[in-house]
């Protein structure tokens, strides 16, 4: 078999393995190394996450605003959209209570923190805070939140422009967005230099059982994305359709799997759209609106991955959040996430975006990057599947008889 030397995957792997084996050999004597190869990913990773959320979501709105129809039916796919999602949080915020992966983890980071700010805020707080007084200086401190709003804004303005304005804004932002992406890739394949640095120091410092409850958090936010997809859905799809669940997920197997190899919604959406067309008889009408904004703008798996993964993260840093805390951090998370899910690689760059709008170190980052790839192969599944389940939902709302044998 090919080893695929050319792929990211690998050389995460690599930076990883070697990481760990510099830091057992070497000991101290690697931690000076470490430290600056892991603060050079990371002043990367910062260099490009504001100018990347203006741009992508700008052009994100721009180009949903755009679509025509978006009116009832958008309406039920967005509600579709915000329900599944919130039941994908919801089943990862149990889990993470219960089993609380991250207390007692001997994972030591080097950035102390003392309070999280975000839970240190009421909502009224948030949402006043999300307004931005000057959206340069918001951008220029790091502030997530007010930049996305300011984003959303002006995306949506811009499609009330009329005529060479609109196109000429419409085309910048999408070039502009085009030039972050291949800036976003050179600070991705930075990451396994990251990796080897920051796991070197890890290990030196604290052995190989740090890495213990890295693989409890694997296995938990497995298990949440398992409920999700084979609870919460069918249960979902049999309350809206009356039908069996069943016969909608046989028609599924190539898309998943298509999703599950290529960690892209998008790149799956040809075969998501021929399975719930050909098989779950839902009108190409309806999948031609759903599927297309679901593969942008509905990540039920990244969703429940982000709320395990930053109050893992919490919990790594010795905070052990009260629930009403952590909702707190699951409404941050849910804004900041927005317009995010179309960058490459978009769990680490979802993740840097969420930990610092919550007020959490970017170093928790290249931690579980360590398993990232592997979940993002599993989640990209979830979503597809919510996608798909969610065209059965609305095609059904819309009159249609879906799920019928004939």
């Amino acid at each position: 078999m090919r080893i695929p030397y050319r792929s990211l995957t690998f050389w995460i792997f690599a930076g990883l393995f070697l990481g760990m084996v510099s830091g057992k050999i070497f000991g101290e004597g690697i931690i000076p190394l470490g430290e600056v190869l892991g603060d050079v990913f990371l002043k990367l990773l910062r260099m490009a996450i504001m100018p990347l959320i203006l741009v992508s979501i700008t052009s994100g709105v721009i180009s949903v605003g755009g679509r025509k129809n978006l009116g009832l039916l958008g309406a039920k796919t967005f509600s579709y959209y915000v329900v599944s999602s919130l039941l994908a949080i919801l089943t990862g915020q149990i889990l993470v209570n219960v089993f609380k992966p991250g207390i007692g983890s001997t994972i030591r980071f080097e950035e102390n923190v003392d309070v999280i700010p975000a839970v240190q805020r009421d909502i009224g707080d948030i949402i006043n805070g999300i307004i931005p007084e000057n959206p340069f200086g918001a951008m220029a401190n790091g502030e997530v939140l007010p930049v996305i709003f300011f984003s959303i804004l002006l995306g949506y303005f811009i499609t009330l422009l009329k005529g060479p304005q609109k196109e000429k804004l419409e085309d910048l932002f999408n070039a502009f967005f085009e030039a972050m992406m291949k800036m976003t890739q050179f600070v991705i394949w930075s990451a396994p230099i990251g990796v080897f640095g920051i796991n070197a120091k890890i290990v030196a410092t604290t052995g190989f059982d740090a890495f213990r409850s890295l693989g409890f958090y694997f296995v938990l936010v497995l298990i949440g994305l398992s409920i999700h997809a084979f609870v919460t859905l069918p249960i979902m799809i049999r309350i809206f359709t009356g039908k069996n669940p069943f016969y909608h997920y046989k028609g599924m197997p190539s898309a998943l799997a298509t999703g599950f190899s290529t960690c892209s919604t998008i790149v799956t959406l040809p075969l998501t759209m021929t399975a719930v067309t050909r098989h779950s008889r839902v009108s190409k009408k309806i999948a031609s609106f759903v599927l297309p904004i679901g593969a942008t703008v509905n990540m039920d798996g990244t969703a429940l991955y982000e709320c395990v993964a930053v109050i893992f993260i919490a919990q790594v840093y010795g905070f052990d959040l009260t629930f009403a805390q952590q909702i707190i951090i699951v409404i941050t998370a849910l804004l900041a996430s927005i317009g995010a899910a179309s960058v490459p690689m978009s769990g680490m760059v979802m993740m840097s975006i969420i930990l610092g709008a919550v007020g959490l170190p970017l170093e928790g980052v290249a931690v579980i990057l360590a398993v990232d790839r592997i979940l993002d192969m599993f989640r990209t599944m979830v979503n597809v599947l919510s996608d798909s389940c969610g065209s059965v939902i609305i095609a059904k709302l819309e009159g249609e008889d879906v799920l019928e044998e004939t």
